[in-house]
C-alpha cells in the first residue's frame, strides 16, 4: 500500500521561509506528476504548485517567485521550499502524487499544518 508522509510545517513569521517535504513509500516502481495543494478551513482546496516526472513545474499565481517545487525520483520525495511568506499562506498543505506502476492510483498526504503570523 502506498502512503505519502509529510514534514517541515509549522508557525513562521511574515518573510519567514520552510521547506516542506513528503514521501512516498510502498509499492512504487513509477511515479508520474507529484504536487503540492493547500486547503484552508471553509474553502476549496487549490494547487499550489506541480512537478511532473520530466522536472517540468507550474504555479499558482500567487506562489510565483516565491515557492520552488522539486522531487527527488530516487527517493519518491517531493518538496516545496516557501520564502517569503505572507500571512495569506497560512493553510494546511497537502502533497500529492500520481503512481504508475505497479499499480495506477492518486494518493495524497495526511496535510501538515502551516501558519505565517507574527
Amino acid at each position: 500500500q502506498v502512503q505519502l508522509v509529510e514534514s517541515g510545517g509549522g508557525l513562521v513569521q511574515p518573510g519567514g521561509s520552510l521547506t516542506l517535504s513528503c514521501a512516498a513509500s510502498g509499492r512504487i516502481s513509477r511515479v508520474n506528476n507529484m504536487a503540492w495543494y493547500r486547503q484552508v478551513p471553509g474553502q476549496q482546496r487549490e494547487l499550489v504548485a506541480i512537478i511532473a516526472s520530466s522536472g517540468s513545474t507550474s504555479y499558482e499565481d500567487s506562489v510565483k517567485g516565491r515557492f520552488t517545487i522539486s522531487r527527488d525520483n530516487a527517493k519518491n520525495t517531493v518538496y516545496l521550499q516557501m520564502n517569503a511568506l505572507k500571512p495569506e499562506d497560512t493553510a494546511i498543505y497537502y502533497c500529492f502524487a500520481h503512481i504508475l506502476f505497479p499499480e495506477t492510483g492518486m494518493y495524497w498526504g495526511q496535510g501538515t499544518q502551516v501558519t505565517v503570523s507574527s
